[in-house]
């Protein structure tokens, strides 16, 4: 049976919750706060619970309180007060020091056995989830020691080095084929397709991590062959029509050749999200060969991409559950963006219209 401790001065109190309470506890008792607290340091790890009078000569209830507090016992031994006060000053106090519960004198049995059956189960079940939570810890920080190992072993790697070297070549690639366009649009239109282009290259720990969870092998064959966001662009538009077209013309050009495409503005995400992603193989020119090299490039206007960068603040910083009440208004935002973007790009069609009549 679980043990719990009674500590009140008075003797005809401490037999009466000892009656109570035998037949399903082993119930030790104590007449003061001094003689409890030695009895906690002997027989910390098998106490259950404790009843803890307020008023007792020598040390009272509140200096058993402290002294648990100070030894870290009230966080896996529940304390419920026996005291015949009401004083809610009193209850506050104690419940702001960590009490679990108070249960009044005149004791009655049935009350007596909910309130400490129910403040063990309650802390149970609290200490079961706190182990699991440092089991979770302690498994996360050896995942991330192996992955920080496994980084070190990457940037350490020549061959690794050379193939990162490929990608950012492959970016510049991209990044010089779109500003080409982009004067050309200035000179031919007087305007510019796109706003902004972002440019980033994949960390060893992160492309470890993906190989990992995805199942492969951790190599730069395996890399090369199965991922396709190693190296990524997104390119802000100030409207959606632009999109389409900058695509169209990178992808119409005839050294590129376009692996998959996703369109997320025609066919939104459930969350909102929207963007034209495109991974597309581009060739990067060497001093000894020409090779092909694998490119994610996301496309949004300047409002998609604020709502995305949001979300994801929100949703991974903050871990937010999608499902509830946020997860509707960000909806609804994203769908007002949009909104937004084809009257933007409305007005902007009316002004060229009246522009060139």
């Amino acid at each position: 049976m679980q043990k719990i401790m009674v500590v009140d001065d008075a003797e005809l109190n401490r037999e009466l919750l000892y009656e109570m309470l035998k037949d399903e506890y082993t119930v030790d008792m104590a007449r003061d706060g001094e003689e409890a607290i030695e009895k906690l340091k002997r027989d910390t790890a098998d106490t259950a619970a404790i009843l803890l009078d307020l008023q007792m000569p020598k040390r009272d209830g509140f200096f058993v309180i402290e002294e648990m507090r100070k030894n870290g016992w009230t966080k896996k031994i529940p304390i419920l007060v026996i005291s015949g006060e009401y004083a809610v000053e009193v209850e506050n106090q104690c419940f702001e020091m960590g009490v679990s519960d108070f249960i009044h004198k005149p004791f009655v049995s049935s009350i007596v056995k909910n309130r400490v059956r129910n403040a063990m189960e309650l802390y149970a079940s609290k200490n079961q989830l706190e182990q699991k939570v440092e089991e979770q810890e302690r498994i996360l920080k050896e995942q991330h020691h192996i992955i920080r190992i496994q980084e070190e072993k990457l940037r350490e790697a020549k061959p690794f080095n050379r193939l990162m070297m490929e990608y950012h070549a492959a970016i510049m690639e991209v990044e010089t084929r779109f500003k080409v366009l982009n004067e050309e649009f200035s000179q031919a239109y007087n305007r510019n397709p796109f706003e902004s282009i972002k440019s980033r290259l994949k960390s060893p720990a992160s492309i470890y991590e993906k190989l990992e969870r995805k199942g492969f092998p951790v190599s730069v064959e395996s890399i090369r062959e199965n991922l396709t966001d190693v190296a990524g662009l997104r390119v802000i538009c100030s409207f959606p029509d632009d999109i389409y077209r900058l695509a169209e013309l990178f992808t119409r050009q005839d050294d590129i050749i376009l692996v998959q495409r996703k369109d997320y503005i025609k066919n939104p995400k459930v969350n909102g999200y929207r963007s034209l992603h495109l991974i597309a193989d581009v060739p990067i020119f060497l001093s000894s060969e020409k090779k092909y090299m694998k490119v994610e490039v996301q496309f949004r206007t300047i409002a998609m991409d604020f709502w995305a960068s949001l979300e994801h603040k929100l949703k991974y910083k903050k871990a937010v559950d999608e499902t509830g009440d946020i997860g509707r208004q960000l909806k609804a935002c994203a769908d007002s963006i949009e909104a937004l973007d084809y009257q933007m790009q409305e007005i902007r069609n009316k002004i060229d219209g009246a522009r060139g009549s």
